[in-house]
């Protein structure tokens, strides 16, 4: 164990300018630091010299160096700073840290639903009445409570524990995923508090899952990112280079030009698309990064890697706060605070080496060769197992954290221990961080910090070329979709072939229009599954202002409408003069506009339930169900005079009547097209069976007993006729049209309603 902790105090860190001062081994010569007594805690701490005294040492040290006295054996010297020691938990600097994010009594309950019912307004205790506050409590549970701490740029924090602990929650409630109103306690960053807007500029949240586009590589993903979220400022070739250089740091170059994969396409590894994942949200090198389990699912090279990476994103500048579940000897030895967690309270802060000591003196000593972190989580979850839990643990921890206060060193000439929020954002940018693309911080607050990187266009123009980009490396999508058209189009032409313009051709016509109407809407459902699949990288981009909402929305549209016309096209194609409808060229684009609508309109109905339903398998029967109920409404089952007034708002809101109702006014507004002559008004009738010579003679016997001139020629009903037969009279079929295309942008307004209600990012 002595040599494990030894490792871990003596793991490089980053350097500082005061750290290169103190390791002159650099400049050759070696510094030998006096080392504490072994099994001694707190460590000792040195109070720094001042930098003109070490300055003034450094040189006598090469003077002697150069003089010719000097032995020529003797090319290294010690460099004592002999110094009072001072005990304390922490080592820390004098010099003044640019950011420091500290969090004070994090409290967060939420509410337990009461079994039995399935709606929780109804889950009411009958004894709440008399038991008020305890029924109150009882009904509620603790995520977190009372969890105090900070995390230092250049360091990593680490927060760990069991399932459940309370891990997930305490990095939500630090990147500010809770609501207000939910979250007791405080949250600061350079001892000031962050609004909602400036903690998403200068933060990045990492998901536990890999959220990714498969068919894209790995650098095609990453320079998405910067595209989304590096300013339109930035030249490209200055974005590639920051692609690039984020490659080689991410230890991805061999990996580079390989697609990021799915269960049917072999892509990067498990590591490897956990580190890309990160990149895609350090792009614009933020200042605080939040990781949930970025470890989650890898091995344990793989792991390290991983967490090796966060270091190298730490000393750049940054502050790390993430949780993991078991980490290994060597990742350990990478972070530079432990904070325990148990049932949400905590059972330890405080760095790797203050692990033995800790548990020795609770009379748990960790054994030789055994990894600290196993032996800790091991001993919790024992604990856990106790009636009174890690009770006696939390207490010993407070009681340690109060005997073991951090030492502050004095500072001089007024100089402050850290600085204010707005000198630190100022010193960040100057070395180069890129905050969103924000160089204004005169004011310190949100209003510094812009929202977006980039204008509305620019954001479309990147959504749609990845979409473009993801969508052409999988045609057979579109390959599947434009074959269920082309497929349901032959049906139906080969069924209804050349219909001709007697009665029965006339409901022939009428069920054909029903069919294909409808079939527009039913081969659009293939869209649900699209932005259910894209929900979470939706919500993990937009989380943190990677680009607007409205931009996907008009972006979606775009990408989708090509295809449609495509589609369109095909079908009347494949079915319009194989059915031998009427209205010649002008006709045959009519028809075309009014499939293209239907789409359209079917597209935008599905595209806002994707938004509104969070699963397939519950997306589907609703699209189904719905789209039979447009149909049962259409018209073309029952009249628009016939239908009950109770339910003849569904009517109108029925998205095949309008289609419906169009394609049949483009058929029968002729009125020199006659569909009924003579004779034929006998059919479909028991007096159709009769021999011609018999109908020829009832039909005179009505026109004589009418008054009017009936014979075998005589137009009995035209288009117009039938119409009005079928109560299509009340709109035009241009008017049709424009309510057809005016439903698909309804619901894509709609669309973005729900992505505004349902992707707030934060629990309640």
């Amino acid at each position: 164990m002595s040599k494990f902790v030894d490792k871990i105090s003596n793991f490089d860190r980053r350097a500082s300018p005061m750290e290169d001062a103190d390791d002159i081994s650099r400049s050759g010569l070696l510094v030998h630091h006096p080392r504490s007594p072994t099994n001694t805690y707190p460590p000792p701490i040195k109070t720094s010299n001042s930098l003109s005294q070490l300055f003034k040492q450094v040189g006598e040290a090469h003077s002697d160096l150069s003089s010719p006295a000097s032995s020529p054996s003797t090319s290294t010297f010690t460099l004592e700073l002999t110094t009072p020691m001072i005990h304390a938990p922490f080592v820390r600097d004098s010099n003044p840290t640019p950011f420091v994010l500290s969090f004070t009594d994090l409290t967060y309950k939420v509410k337990k639903p009461n079994k039995g019912s399935c709606f929780p307004s109804l889950r009411k205790d009958p004894t709440a009445i008399s038991d008020g506050a305890a029924t109150e409590l009882s009904r509620t549970k603790t995520l977190l409570d009372g969890i105090s701490g900070e995390a230092r740029e250049g360091e990593i924090l680490a927060v760990l524990g069991a399932s459940g602990s309370g891990k997930s929650t305490l990095i939500d409630a630090l990147a500010n995923r809770i609501v207000k109103e939910s979250l007791q306690g405080s949250v600061t960053l350079n001892g000031e508090s962050v609004e909602s807007q400036l903690l998403k500029g200068i933060s990045a949240y990492v998901m536990q899952d890999d959220l990714l586009y498969p068919m894209l590589t790995v650098e095609e993903t990453l320079m998405f990112s910067a595209e989304f979220r590096l300013p339109r400022s930035l030249s490209s070739s200055k974005k590639k280079a920051r692609v690039q250089a984020l490659i080689d740091q991410l230890g991805l170059r061999a990996a580079a030009n390989t697609i990021i994969g799915d269960e049917g396409h072999r892509g990067v590894s498990g590591g490897e698309r956990r580190r890309v994942s990160i990149g895609t949200d350090i792009i614009h090198d933020p200042i605080v990064l939040f990781l949930d389990e970025p470890t989650s699912g890898l091995d344990s090279t793989s792991a390290f890697m991983v967490v090796k990476v966060l270091q190298r994103i730490a000393q750049s500048g940054s502050v790390v706060v993430m949780s993991v579940h078991q980490p290994s000897y060597r990742i350990l030895s990478l972070f530079d605070r432990l904070l325990f967690l148990s049932r949400g309270q905590t059972v330890f802060y405080g760095p790797p080496s203050s692990l033995p000591i800790y548990f020795t003196e609770f009379g748990s000593s960790i054994p030789d060769n055994e990894n600290p972190t196993e032996f800790a989580l091991d001993l919790i979850r024992e604990l856990e197992g106790t009636p009174d839990g890690a009770k006696d643990l939390v207490e010993f921890n407070k009681t340690w954290q109060k005997r073991t206060v951090t030492y502050k060193p004095p500072t001089t000439y007024g100089e402050k221990t850290t600085l204010s929020l707005k000198e630190a954002i100022s010193a960040s940018i100057s070395r180069g961080k890129l905050v969103s693309g924000s160089t204004d911080v005169s004011h310190g607050s949100s209003s510094s910090v812009n929202k977006f990187a980039n204008p509305w266009w620019v954001e479309i123009g990147v959504l749609m070329k990845r979409s473009f980009t993801n969508t052409k490396r999988m045609p057979e999508l579109f390959l599947i979709r434009l074959g269920a058209v082309l497929v349901t189009g032959f049906i139906l032409a080969t069924i209804f072939w050349r219909l001709d313009n007697s009665p029965k051709g006339v409901q022939e016509r009428l069920g054909f229009f029903a069919i294909a109407m409808s079939t527009m809407f039913y081969t659009c459902a293939d869209a649900l599954p699209v932005f259910l699949q894209e929900r979470y990288i939706f919500l993990r981009e937009t989380a943190y202002n990677a680009y607007r909402r409205s931009s996907y929305v008009l972006s979606n549209a775009i990408v989708g409408f090509p295809p449609l016309v495509f589609l369109s096209f095909a079908f009347a194609l494949t079915t319009f003069f194989a059915v031998g409808l009427d209205g010649g060229l002008s006709g045959f684009m009519f028809f075309v506009a009014i499939v293209l609508a239907a789409f359209w309109a079917a597209s935008g109905f599905v595209t806002f339930l994707s938004g509104v339903v969070t699963h397939v398998m519950l997306g589907y029967p609703v699209v189904v169900s719905t789209l039979a109920y447009f149909l049962l409404f259409s018209g073309f089952f029952i009249t628009r005079d016939r239908i009950p007034k109770y339910w003849l708002w569904f009517h109108y809101i029925s998205l095949v009547k309008y289609p419906y109702e169009a394609v049949m006014q483009n058929e029968f507004s002729d009125p020199t097209k006659c569909f009924v002559r003579g004779v034929q008004m006998f059919d479909n009738t028991p007096l159709g069976a009769l021999p011609d010579f018999l109908k020829l003679k009832v039909l005179k016997a009505i026109g004589s007993s009418i008054g009017v001139n009936l014979n075998s020629n005589t137009c009995i009903t035209t288009g117009p006729d039938f119409l009005q037969q079928q109560a299509v009279t009340d709109l035009t079929k241009w008017d049709c049209l424009w309510i057809t295309i005016a439903w698909g942008f309804l619901f894509r307004i709609l669309f973005y309603i729900s992505l505004l209600l349902g992707s707030k990012n934060k629990r309640r």
